[in-house]
C-alpha cells in the first residue's frame, strides 16, 4: 500500500491529520528541519528528534554532487547514512533549475548543471531525478519540475507550467511503487490563477499520492502567496496532503495552514540560528544586539529547548561575539523548537475548533514584543 494521509479534524480550511509512511507516522500540519546536504546544519540527529521533528528534507542536487546517490546507497541509503530511521522527503533538483540559472542549460528533456562546486557536469531529467531520489531511499519523492522564476510574463509562466507537467508524468512513470512510499507532484503557474488550475488538472489526471505547491516565496511577496493558496489548496485533492514548498516564516505557517495546506519546509529556522536570529514566543530577536550583553534571561521563557533551560541570553551572546560555534548549534536547536512548538499549537487548536482564536493570540504576543 503506498503512502497515505488521513484526516482526523477540520477548522475552517486548517486541516488535522496523519501522513502514513514506510518510515513511521507524522502529524500534521508539520515542519520539515531541512537537511540539504544530508545533516541539519549545526544539528546532531538525535538533537533534531528531541524537538519533536519527525519528517526532514534532503536534496537531490546536493546530494548527486557529494557525495553521490551511488555512493549513499551503498552506504545503506539517506537513513541509515545520517542516523534519520524516520521519514524523508528529497527535493527533486527543481528549484536549482531556478536559483543556479546561471550554471545551467534548460531544455526540453531536462537540465544539464555546471556544479558549483567543481565545475563539472551533470545531467538531471525526469527519469534520473526519480533515479537519483531512489537510490537514496526517499520515502517522499518530489517529481521533477523547473520552479519558475518570478517575476515572469504570463507566456513565460505558462511554457514552464507546461514543461512541469510534461515533466511530471515522466516522474511518475519512472517512479518505482513500494510500500509506505509516495510520489508528489508539483503545482506551477506562478501568480495566473487559470495556469494553477490548469496544472493542478493536469497533475490530478496523471495521480500522486501528494501534491506540493511550487513557485511560490521566490519574491512575490506574503500577500501574492496568500493568495495563490486561496484558490489553489481547494483545489486540490481533499483527501491527498498539501505541501507548501520552501514556505517560510511563523505568520507564512499560522496564514497558510488556515488555508489548508499540511506541510512545510524552509530553511530559515537553521539559517536564522547561524545567523544570531533568535525566533520566539515574543517576536525575532538579533542576539548580537548589544541590549543583551548582560541579559540573565532565557531566550524565550516559554521554550523548553536546551538552550533556554541551561543558558542566558547573556551568553548566547557572548557566544555570538566570540564567533564560538556552540552559538549557532544552541541557536539552530532553539529555533527548531520553536517551530515545532508553534505546529503543535496550530494541531492541538485544530482539533479543538480555536485556530483562529489561538493564531490571533500568537501574533499579538509577538506584537507585544520584549516587555
Amino acid at each position: 500500500m503506498s503512502l497515505s494521509w488521513t484526516c482526523q479534524a477540520t477548522d475552517g480550511e486548517a486541516r488535522l491529520g496523519t501522513l502514513h509512511t514506510a518510515h513511521g507516522d507524522v502529524p500534521t500540519p508539520v515542519f520539515m528541519p531541512v537537511g540539504t546536504a544530508g545533516t541539519v546544519k549545526a544539528m546532531m540527529a538525535d538533537s533534531v528528534r528531541a524537538t519533536g521533528a519527525r519528517l526532514i528534507l534532503g536534496n537531490t542536487y546536493h546530494l548527486m554532487l557529494r557525495p553521490g546517490a551511488e555512493r549513499v546507497a551503498a552506504l545503506g541509503g539517506l537513513h541509515r547514512m545520517m542516523d534519520w530511521p524516520g521519514p524523508i522527503l528529497t527535493d527533486s533538483g527543481g528549484f536549482q533549475v531556478m536559483s543556479l540559472a546561471g550554471l545551467r542549460k534548460l531544455d526540453k528533456d531536462g537540465v544539464t548543471f555546471q556544479s558549483h562546486i567543481d565545475g563539472s557536469k551533470h545531467r538531471l531529467t525526469p527519469a534520473r531525478s526519480i533515479e537519483i531520489q531512489h537510490l537514496l531511499d526517499a520515502t517522499i519523492t518530489m517529481a521533477f519540475d523547473e520552479c519558475t522564476k518570478f517575476p515572469a510574463t504570463e507566456a513565460e509562466t505558462r511554457s514552464s507550467m507546461l514543461l512541469s507537467m510534461k515533466w511530471a508524468k515522466l516522474s511518475r512513470e519512472a517512479f518505482v511503487a513500494r510500500d509506505g512510499y509516495g510520489l508528489f507532484g508539483i503545482v506551477q503557474g506562478g501568480v495566473f490563477r487559470d495556469l494553477r488550475l490548469q496544472s493542478i488538472e493536469a497533475l490530478t489526471a496523471i495521480g500522486f499520492e501528494g501534491y506540493a505547491i511550487g513557485g511560490l516565496a521566490v519574491g512575490e511577496g506574503q500577500e501574492a502567496m496568500l493568495s495563490v493558496l486561496d484558490y489553489t489548496a481547494p483545489a486540490l485533492p481533499r483527501d491527498k496532503p498539501r505541501y507548501l514548498m520552501g514556505v517560510g516564516t511563523p505568520d507564512d505557517l499560522l496564514a497558510s495552514v488556515a488555508r489548508g495546506v499540511d506541510m512545510f519546509d524552509c530553511v530559515m529556522p537553521t539559517r536564522a540560528g547561524r545567523t544570531a536570529r533568535a525566533y520566539t514566543s515574543r517576536g525575532v530577536f538579533n542576539m548580537r544586539n548589544a541590549r543583551f550583553a548582560a541579559d540573565d534571561g532565557a531566550v524565550d521563557p516559554n521554550c523548553g529547548c536546551p538552550l533556554c533551560t541551561k543558558h542566558s541570553r547573556a551568553y548566547l551572546h557572548h557566544l555570538f561575539r566570540c564567533e564560538e560555534m556552540l552559538g549557532p548549534m544552541l541557536l539552530t536547536w532553539h529555533n527548531i523548537q520553536y517551530y515545532q512548538d508553534l505546529m503543535a499549537g496550530m494541531r492541538a487548536a485544530i482539533a479543538e475548533g480555536r485556530l483562529e482564536a489561538h493564531s490571533a493570540a500568537v501574533r499579538a504576543a509577538w506584537a507585544e514584543g520584549d516587555q
